[in-house]
């Protein structure tokens, strides 16, 4: 087992030390609550920055950025 990234290590911490929540502490269920997260948080969308004001391409990018982090993590978390 690798270590995990801060990131990854503190979202595991956090749902491991949550038991009233939830007996299941796998890595791998926590990954697919990340991005079921990063889809309602940040949905995939379509790159349509060329026609777009520049506030919603600043807007549209932060989302994306945003839904890599968590997706980065979640995949961190399923090679455990």
């Amino acid at each position: 087992m690798t270590n995990l990234s801060f990131a990854a290590q503190s979202a595991l911490d956090a749902w491991s030390d949550n038991t009233l929540y939830t007996k299941d502490k796998e890595p791998q269920a926590l990954a697919a609550a990340l991005r079921a997260v990063a889809d309602e948080v940040s949905p995939e969308t379509p790159e349509s920055d060329q026609d777009d004001p520049d506030m919603l391409k600043g807007i549209w990018s932060e989302r994306r950025s945003i839904r890599e982090e968590l997706l980065a993590i979640a995949d961190e978390l399923e090679t455990q």
